[in-house]
Order: structure tokens, then sequence, then C-alpha cells
């Protein structure tokens, strides 16, 4: 502890900081309002609510249809008792026993024609229901998804920093997979429950009030059941959503940053930490599953209870009522009544994964509708403010405080009042983090200020419409973001209106068309997510092209030029003074010598200007800013007197016309590493499932024994009505009380069954799932980073993957899995007693179910198809919204909330447009056969039965054990089939990630790989040749040689995109060479563990990558394989003078970074990346332009930690300021893809060559 005392600073001595960090450190779960079931159909249009209306009539016309058949049925056992008795009463007349006879068959006849006229409107009317509301459904989540992105994307920028955004890919696809489930045909089907239940309740009531009363003596306790498992699982659902939504915000970040990740060995980690969620949700849903299988279990006794006590009862009011002249309760009505109330709880009680379909889909929406119905503080609403004639750039502040709104204890500005006349140029210095960036935000009005007032042209910027006023500014950030498209479309993003060749003027002013030429595609050349295949100076120069294009009135530089070489840094200098003659510029700037022409500069230090004017009246003044320069000043001594006497030479060669692109560009072809050709079946996914086995044969016993159970039921139901014609009325008591009991204890077997196949399918499920995106996401961080360069592997794709994917084959498994054992074990039984007792009846009814299995067939075959455009659709429009929302500050400076919005929506469209195609169709048609069918099989059943009672004396007793056992069979297979296109998406799923996990990197770890666990430092490339695997027809090295020896510092010189940075990238192993050798200690790189490899590099990178953890577990971060000591993480922060930032923030070293550490300036992130780098205390040390973000006075401090560091280690530094390696060992410069010269700083100035001329670009 005495450590971390030593380095801490008194918190009143603490500076303001241009530096806030997100809320997430101490995070509450957001607070989503409930959404009602009716509000889910919010996105319904005029056409949609037609649709949902015919789709509602028709589902209300099935549920109507459906308890017809009861009455039916009552009135046939009627007449077959009547018949049977008849055969017993030896006193009837022949003519009368004909009678009985002819009455008896016309009755089956009437039965068999009205049955199957109802078996016809069914499968209409069901086909309906079912195309109407699956095609709204997908209209409305089309028009949510694009409701959803827009907002997201004109949300203002504080509602960002207050929000995590990470779990925007997950949202954007589970979430409303989960929504769609909600609001499709899962409703009508619901609702048909509901409407049979309740027309079954009141032909029940009317036909015998007393027995229907008694039957639904349970009703009141299943409804409080359903009620409180209803609340429950829809609580359990949020947190679901809400883990799974923090699972994808790590995947995000860390896809974002897997060159970080891999570097620093981090992959273990990060799927601990993206584990960590997934193991949060596995037990909320297994929680969630216990509830239900509680309540339905519960259910199910009561159902069966209240059975025994029904048929108890009616067959007592028979009895009773045997003599009666006019009795009310005959074996009919008894049957009517029994059988409506029966079917009517029967459909309410399989009503269970629906009403969890819904509480999912509720949870989901409120999430979603969160965001929607939040409306900005700064809003981006056209018409909304001031349009004027032109914008000529007076800007002005006026006593201007200012703080980040998630962090108000930490003031930024105080009282900053400062005129900035139109057309002036106006440079803002001082140390990182003192307000500088600050200011730029505020002119681009990303924040409004908590006090004082930014104006102009004299408007209070409040006033003025944001988005013309953001088309008049231009700006370049010191981290540039391009996006996954080509260069020609990044560019012509700063102007729509720009012609390609306003494009190429842009590109050639900022020294950018000399390159972008040498590519094979020219300015058509894809550049890869966030331009990650462009060196650092490439994407800069893009960027300022971009800017350029614009022609802005206003022209913000911060530190836009910081990542260019010499040469570059120039020519862009020149046409950035030649393009502010026409704007007013204002410039962050680090390097002093590119604002030294500016009319005035500021000097800031705690948020506030301590002096200003122009480069002479400052250094005269020999205050602040005189320091600033005579500290860089001093650094550059060393080199300037070597070329004092050529001063007067020019140098116009442009070295970068010839260089090789040191890019791996994103591949032009779509290859997919995803598809399978393997076809996969149901089977296949539950063998997924293995190491759950016990838990699936428990599940699986306990669905067989409830699919049994209706079958079982058919038979004692027909035992019973069995004994009803006889006239011993003491032995139907006997027997009914008997028949009683066995429906007592089925009811006991039920309960325990439905509670262990629900339970344990539901722990199965989730722990498939679990492995499943534990798995995908350890596969992803295992692959090469040749693998993340393709175009069709973005980050938004992958997690878009890993969440669609992952979610899909959980549909297919679960609590659905046990629904498709229950209704085969239904069937099977059913059809086996069928056979058993009569084989005729059974074949009758089994000879209509390949008409549904055909259907079926050409269902699955159409959907198969949809599915896989779908997802080809949603990865690639996920993508682009990812990449949107990811780089919202870029997106929101150039007005691309509307371009980013209609890219979105033109990928999405091929999935609409599918979305009416034949496969909904076919799906309509499988689903109404699966109605209708069982209809027709009975009426087949029920009229082949009667006449075999009639023709040959069968028995009637086993007609009804037959026909009921078979209607439930086929009812069954209906129950089943309402979860096809779960299973089919989830076999689809299934296929996609078998394919991912069987994919081999191309870059790993083989028999032969060995653990080094000492090495000396020495590196060599032996004839390295080298092209990016995305792009083999542009070399980048050319049989390469050099050689680097232990405990020595290289530096390596050259023009932007010569191959410098690809040299780290061989070593570091994120690519092999394509010829040659890269050897470590004289072992090949190739034959070393890449763990073990990486273990002895450190890196900082130009452009560091920091995650959303505390600023104690970033700087652990550089060494994974061990735990860190708070003592070592302060020492490394001290050295890369970021301690005394850390020690004035309130929760110092346990303050949360928040996502990409946007508030971070770009030298505080690098001083922690340096950080990082250094308590990794590794051999080599690779620096790619580690202290460009740097302002002059944390450079030095840094680059004397860093020379300190590279004492006893082999350094490998890459810079454009060639005053920071003057002390290199040795320096290369790349040239042409080969070592062109090398040797020391004085001995490379006297040969008077490249590295010559590279300096003298400098002075």
């Amino acid at each position: 502890m005495g450590k971390r005392e030593k380095y801490s600073l008194d918190k009143k001595n603490k500076s303001p900081l241009d530096v806030e960090f997100t809320k997430n450190e101490e995070k509450e779960g957001d607070k989503t309002k409930q959404v009602s079931f009716f509000q889910m159909f919010r996105y319904a249009t005029g056409f949609d609510k037609l649709l949902l209306s015919i789709g509602i009539i028709s589902a209300v016309g099935t549920g109507v249809l459906q308890p017809m058949n009861t009455i039916l049925f009552g009135t046939l056992t009627g007449d077959i008792i009547k018949y049977a008795a008849s055969k017993f009463n030896h006193s009837m007349s022949e003519d009368d026993r004909i009678k009985a006879e002819n009455d008896f068959f016309d009755g089956v006849q009437y039965f068999a024609m009205m049955n199957s006229i109802i078996a016809v409107g069914m499968v209409i009317i069901s086909y309906i229901s079912t195309v109407t509301f699956n095609y709204s459904a997908t209209r409305q989540v089309f028009r949510l998804r694009s409701t959803y992105l827009s907002k997201i994307l004109n949300q203002d920028i504080t509602w960002y920093d207050m929000h995590q955004t990470g779990d925007f890919s997950s949202r954007m696809t589970e979430d409303l997979f989960k929504f769609e489930d909600g609001i499709g045909e899962k409703v009508p089907m619901f609702l048909n429950l509901q409407i049979v239940f309740f027309v079954s309740l009141i032909i029940a009531l009317v036909k015998g009030w007393e027995l229907a009363l008694i039957c639904l003596t349970s009703l009141p306790a299943s409804l409080i059941a359903l009620g409180i498992v209803g609340l429950l699982t829809t609580k359990l659902s949020k947190k679901e959503l809400d883990a799974y939504g923090t699972a994808g915000a790590i995947a995000e970040e860390v896809l974002s940053s897997i060159r970080t990740v891999i570097a620093f060995g981090g992959q273990h980690k990060e799927i601990e930490r993206y584990g960590n969620n997934l193991i949060f949700a596995r037990k909320n849903n297994i929680k969630r599953s216990l509830l239900s299988a509680i309540g339905f279990g519960i259910l199910w006794f009561l159902i069966y209870s209240s059975y025994a006590l029904a048929f108890w009862y009616g067959v007592k009011l028979v009895l009773e009522q045997r003599d009666w002249e006019n009795p009310v309760y005959t074996a009919g009505n008894m049957v009517t009544v029994f059988f409506s109330v029966m079917n009517g709880s029967m459909n309410f009680g399989i009503s269970s994964p629906y009403i969890e379909a819904f509480g999912i889909s509720k949870a989901a929406a409120s999430k979603i509708f969160s965001v929607i119905d939040n409306t900005p503080t700064i809003n981006l609403s056209k018409g909304k403010g001031e349009i004027l004639d032109t914008l000529k750039g007076n800007i002005k502040f006026r006593n201007v405080n200012f703080h980040y709104p998630s962090r108000p204890d930490v003031t930024v500005l105080q009282d900053l009042s400062l005129d900035i006349r139109a057309g002036d140029t106006v440079a803002l210095v001082g140390s990182s983090g003192c307000g500088k960036s600050t200011v730029i935000q505020l002119i681009q009005r990303f924040y409004d200020p908590v006090a004082g007032e930014v104006s102009i042209d004299g408007k209070n910027i409040k006033d003025l419409d944001l988005t013309w006023m953001r088309t008049n500014i231009g700006v370049v950030g010191q981290e540039p973001v391009l996006f996954g498209t080509t260069i020609m479309e990044n560019i012509k993003y700063g102007n729509a209106d720009a012609t390609e060749d306003d494009v190429v003027v842009a590109a050639k002013k900022a020294n950018a068309h000399t390159f972008i030429k040498s590519l094979p595609n020219g300015y058509n050349t894809l550049v890869g997510e966030r331009g990650a295949q462009l060196s650092g100076g490439q994407k800069q120069r893009i960027a300022i092209a971009r800017a350029l294009v614009r022609k802005p009135s206003i022209l913000l530089l911060d530190e836009a030029t910081s990542a260019l070489d010499n040469n570059s840094e120039a020519k862009v200098q020149a046409a950035l003074d030649s393009a502010s003659v026409d704007c007013t510029t204002v410039i962050v700037a680090h390097r002093l010598s590119t604002i030294q022409g500016a009319n005035k500069i500021m000097v800031f230090s705690k948020g506030a200007v301590v002096e200003q004017g122009t480069h002479d009246e400052l250094m005269a003044l020999k205050n602040e800013y005189y320091n600033l320069v005579t500290t860089q000043v001093k650094s550059k001594e060393t080199v300037t007197q070597y070329s004092k006497s050529d001063k007067t030479q020019e140098y116009d060669d442009d070295i970068d016309e010839v260089v090789p692109v040191e890019a791996s560009f994103a591949a032009e072809d779509d290859e997919d590493d995803f598809v399978s050709d393997r076809n996969m079946r149901l089977i296949d996914v539950i063998k997924m499932n293995a190491p759950e086995w016990p838990q699936i044969v428990v599940a699986s016993i306990g669905s067989t024994v409830i699919g049994c159970a209706m079958p079982i039921f058919s038979v004692l139901f027909g035992s019973i009505i069995g004994t009803l014609a006889n006239s011993d009325t003491e032995y139907v008591r006997t027997e009914t009380n008997k028949y009683v009991v066995y429906f007592v204890i089925a009811g006991a077997v039920a309960m325990v069954s439905v509670f262990l196949q629900m339970y344990m399918f539901g722990i199965a499920g989730e722990k498939m799932t679990e492995r499943i995106r534990g798995k995908m996401f350890s596969a992803m961080l295992n692959q090469e980073i040749g693998f993340f360069d393709k175009k069709t592997n973005g980050v938004g794709a992958l997690c878009a993957k890993l969440s669609s994917d992952a979610a899909s084959v959980q549909g297919a498994t679960g609590q659905r899995v046990g629904v498709v054992l229950q209704s085969m074990a239904t069937f099977c039984l059913a059809v086996g007693l069928a056979m058993y007792y009569e084989y005729r009846l059974g074949l009758v009814t089994v000879a209509f179910m390949p008409f549904l299995l055909i259907a079926f067939f050409f269902e699955r075959r159409n959907s198969s198809g949809q599915n896989d455009t779908r997802d080809q659709s949603l990865q690639k429009s996920t993508k682009i919204a990812v990449e949107g929302v990811g780089n919202i500050r870029t997106v929101a400076s150039l007005g691309l909330e509307e371009k980013f919005h209609h890219l979105y929506i033109s990928e999405l469209l091929p999935h609409y447009k599918n979305s009416s195609s034949a496969s909904l169709h076919w799906r309509g048609i499988v689903f109404g056969l699966s109605r209708g069918l069982s209809f027709f099989a009975y009426s087949a059943a029920m009229y082949y039965g009667g006449y075999l009672i009639k023709n040959e004396n069968l028995s009637y007793e086993k007609v009804f054990k037959v026909s009921q056992a078979l209607i439930m069979g086929t009812t069954s297979i209906a129950n089943a089939l309402a979860f096809t296109p779960n299973f089919t998406k989830g076999l689809n799923a299934a296929k996609s990630v078998q394919k991912f996990l069987e994919r081999m990197p191309k870059i790993r770890d083989d028999m032969n790989s060995k653990d080094v666990n000492e090495v000396e430092g020495d590196i060599s490339f032996a004839k390295i040749k080298f092209a990016y695997p995305t792009r083999p027809g542009t070399t980048v090295l050319r049989d390469l040689d050099l050689r680097i020896f232990k405990g020595k510092t290289v530096a390596l010189v050259g023009q932007s995109g010569c191959g410098k940075s690809t040299l780290i990238q061989l070593i570091e192993r994120f690519y092999d060479p394509t010829g040659g050798e890269v050897m470590l200690d004289d072992i090949d790189v190739k034959r070393m563990k890449l763990r073990s490899l990486r273990s002895h590099l450190g890196i900082v990178s130009q452009e560091p990558n920091l995650f959303n953890k505390t600023i104690r577990e970033n700087i652990s971060y550089g060494d994974n394989g061990r735990v860190v000591q708070m003592d070592e993480v302060i020492q490394a922060a001290v050295n890369a003078n970021i301690h005394t930032f850390i020690s004035g923030l309130p929760k110092g070293y346990e303050t949360t970074l928040g996502e990409k550490a946007v508030q971070l300036s770009g030298g505080q992130k690098q001083r922690i990346a340096i950080a990082r780098a250094l308590v990794r205390n590794p051999k080599v040390l690779l620096l790619d332009e580690a202290t460009s973000a740097l302002d002059t006075e944390s450079e030095k401090v840094v680059q004397e930690a860093l020379d300190q560091a590279k004492l006893g280690r082999t350094c490998i530094t890459i810079a454009h300021r060639l005053s920071t390696i003057q002390d290199a060992d040795m320096i290369c410069v790349i040239d042409r893809g080969i070592v062109a010269e090398a040797g020391t700083h004085a001995e490379l100035l006297e040969k008077k060559g490249l590295y010559y001329k590279l300096q003298r670009q400098t002075t």
C-alpha cells in the first residue's frame, strides 16, 4: 500500500482533465419500461393491421370450428351406445332393430360429412392465419430494424457516453429474432388455443352446467399458476437478454481489437470474460426452466385430476338419470361436456411454450423500444434550427464551463472565452488532456456547455440547424476512421455531391493520389473494416482528402498529420495551409513546427487559455509556449546540424510513388468460411448436446411418458364409455371408480414427467447454448489475422453470426425437442394401440400422413434456402450497422447517419423481399394440413368404424379406443409442426456452427512446435517475400534481408506504406511470409509455439486499443500469463508518464475506461498502452510510432522511459519523427520492399542517400 500512497496526488491539486469515463464502472441495469403484448405491434401499418385482422378472424374461426367436433362426437357417441344397447334388448322387433341400425349409420355418415367440412375449413383458415401473421411480422420487424438503427444513429454523443453500445449487434440479431418469434404465427396459434378453450367451456356449460363446473374446479388454480409463471419468466428473460447483450459487447470489443488481444496473449482471458456472462445467462435460464417446469407440472396434475372427478361425477349423473324419461345427462351429453372441457383444458395446458415465447419477446421489445423512445438532448432533426445563407466561420466561446455528462466531478473547461475570426488559422497547444480536443467537440456540438455559449457567426450553435452546420465543418481526427468500402466512397463520404474528379483533386492535395493509383484497383480498392488494411499514414491521408473534398467553411484538425512520414507531412501541410486560406481553421497539434504560421496560437492549461498570440509574440514572452518550442527544438538540433549547408537544395522526389502497398486490402471475393455442404439433421443437433446425455435421457423419458399419457387416456376413456351400455349399475360404478383412480395416477405421472421434461431439457439446452457460444468465440479468437482481413469476416458480421447462430440452435433444442419427442411418442403409441385393437382402422388413419409429410418436405426445402438468404442478408446488414454505431463520432461529424441507414436497408432488403416467397405459403399449407388432416382422419376412422360395427359386429368400445388414440396422435403432429420454423433455423444454424468449429486456423501450433522459455533477442529476416493473403498480387516485401542483434535498437524508416509495420506483424506471426524465414535466436518462428513466441514480444502500436476495463486491468493486460501486482502497474504508469493523470481521477487505477476509451485523449491512450507494454517486461520491444500522439513534454519523458526500457532488450522502432530514433544502433530505410540503406544516424547522413532526403524534409 505504501507504494500506492507514494505516487498518489492530493485531490485538491488535481488538474481539470480533458477526459471522461462512462458510468459502466458503477453501472446499474438499464431501467426499461414494461412493454404490454399489444404495444409490441406498434409498428404495424394499416396494411399490417388488415393482415392481422384477417389472421385474428381466421384464428377465431379455427377456434370456433374445432369444438364443433366435440358436439358431433357427443351426438355420435349417444347414437352408438343406443345402437349397442339395442342389441342387448331382446324385446325389440326386427323392424325397430333395423331402424336403430339405419339411424346409427345415418349418424355415422352425418358425423363423417360434417367433420370433413370442418377439416376443409381448418386447412384453409389455418393457412390464412399463419401466412398473414408471418408476413405481417416480417414487415413489422423490417420496419423496427430500420427505426431502431435510425434512432440509435441519431442519439447524441452524451447518450453514447452513458450507454453500452457494444451489445448493439446482439440487439439487432438475437433480440429481434426473439421479438419476431412473439408476433408471428405463434399469436394465432395461441389465440386458437384460447378460443377453443372458451368455446368448449361455453358448449360444456350449455350441455350440462353442473358437470361442467365440476370439470372446471382446477381452472382458478391453473390460471394462478400460469400467471405467476408468465410474470417470472418475463422477468428472467430480461436478465437473459442483458447477459447476452453484455457478452455481445465483449465480443465486439475483442474482435475490434483482435491484433492487440493476440499480441498480448489475451485470448484465454477474453474467453473467460465472455464466458462469465454466458454462465450467468445459463444459470438464469435454468432457473426459468425450473419455474416453468414446476408451474406446468402442477397444471397437468390439476387437469388430470379434474378429468377423474368429471368422469366419476358424470357417470354418477348418468346412472342417476338412466330411468328418467327426459334425462339431462345421457352418455352422449356426458361425453360432449367432458370432451369439451378436456379439449379446452388440453389446449389451455399446451400454451406453455407460447407463453414463454411471448414473455421473451416482450423482454426483447422493452430493451429496443427504450432506445427508440429516448429523445436526444441534441437533436439532429431537420428543420429544428436556423439555416444561414452562408457560414463565414466566426467562432466565439463566451465564459464556457464544461464537464462531461457522465463525469460531472471532473471539470474540463473553466470559464473559457476565445475568439476565432473567419478565415483565420488558430492553433491550440498544450499538454495532453488540457481541453484542446474538447473545444473541437464543442464546435461540432457533440456536447453543449454546462455554462456559457458557443456561437458561430454570432448565432448560438444551439439555435442553428445541426445537420446543416456540420455539413459546413470538415474534421480530421488523430485516429482517423475509414469505413469498409472503397477509397472512392470513403472520400466521397466527405461530400455526397462530389464528382470523381473532385475526389482525385482532394486526394492529390492530401498526397494520397499516387499511392492510390499504384493499387491494382485504384480508387475502387476496398480498404477493409475501419481501414485496418492501410498503414496509419495512408489512412490519415485519405481522411484528409475526405475533409478537403467537403470544401468546408470551418476546418478542424486534431493532430491531422501526426501519422504521416516527413515527406507526406510537408506536402499535406502545404495542402492544408492552402485549404485553410478559404476557411476558418482550428488546429490541435503537438508538432509546433506545423503551426508556426497560424494567425493565432492559444496555449491551454487546466481548461483555460493561459497565453495567446502569434508565434513570434509568444516566443518573445518566453513563457509557456516558449518552453514548449525550445523543448522540441533541442531534440532536433542534432539532426539539423548535418544539413545546414544544404538548405538551398530542393528535394522533389516522391518516394511514395513506387512504394509497394503495405496492406492486405479486404478481399474482393465473397469467400464464405462458414458455408457447409453437409446437411444437418435434428439428431445431429441433439448429438451436439451429447455431454448432457444424463439430462437428455431423463428428459426424453419424461417426454415419452407424457406423450404416452394421451393415448393411454383414450384407452381409459374407451373403457369407461364401454361400460355405460351395461345395464348393471353397480358394475358400471365399480369399473368407473377403478378407472378414476387410474386417471389420478396418470395425473401424478404426468406431473412428474412434465417437470422432468421441461427442467431437464432446459438444463441440457442452456448448457449446449453456452458451450456453442463459448466454442464459437474461442474459435474466432484462435483464427489467424488473415481470416479477419476478409470482407465477409467483419466485426459486425462475426458478432451477428455469434449471436444469431447460437440463438437459432437454442431455438431447436431444450423444451422444443421435448415437444417433438412427446408428439412422436403420442403418435407412435396411438398407431400401435390402433393396430393392436383394430389394425384396419389404424391403416385407414395412417394413410393420411403421407400428404402431411410431402407438404412438410417442400416447406423444409424452401425455408432452408430462405434461411440462407436471410442469414447472409442479416450478417451483411448488421456489419454495416455495427460499423456505423461503433464509429458514431465520425458518422456524426460527416453527417452520415442517413447514409448508413440507407446502406443498412439496402443489404436488408433481400431478406425482406424474400419473406413473401414460396416458403411462407408452404409453411401455411403444412400448418393448415396438420390441423385439418386429423379431422379427415377422424372422419374416416369413425365412418369405417361404424361400418365395421354394423356389418362385422366390431365392438364399439374398440372403435372409441382406436379413434380417440388416433385423433390424439394426429393432433400431436400438428403441435410438433408448430415449431417447424425453429427447427429449420436451428438446423441451418447448426450447419454453420459446425463448419465454423471445423475451420483450422492457417497459423497455429503443430506437433513440432515447442516452448521457448528464454530468448536472447537475436532477430533475422532471411530472403523474405510477402504479399497479404487477401491480395496476393501486391508484393510488399521482396527478398528482404535484415539481422538485428540482441540488445540492439533498430529503427525502421521510410515512406508511409513501404512495409515497415509488415515486418513487425511478421515477427508477431500475425502472418507467415510467402518465402524466406523469420527467426528469433536462429529458430524459425514457425517452430515456436505461438503463445511462447509472443510472450517475449511487447508492442505499442500507432493506434492503441484499450478495453472496457479499469485502468489497472488495461495495464495488467500487458502480461496475461500471470497476476500482475499493483506496484508493477504503478511503476509502469510512472515510467510512461501517466501516473499523475490516473491518480487525479476519482477512482484512480480502478476507473473504468468505457467502450473504446473514447473519452481519453490520444496521448493519454498512448501512454497507457506504453505502460501496458512495459509491464510485460519483454525481451523484444516493438514500437510502431509509439510516441506520435504525445505532446512535447510527455514525449520527452516517455522517450526517456522507452530509452531506459530498451536497455538489455532488442528493440525495433518505427518512427516518422527522426529526432526520436537518431540514437538507434542501426537505422534501416525500407524502400520498395527491401532494406535500401542501413547504418547509424551519422553514417546515413554522410551517405546523403534516402535517409538524408527523409531527414531534409524535417527541417
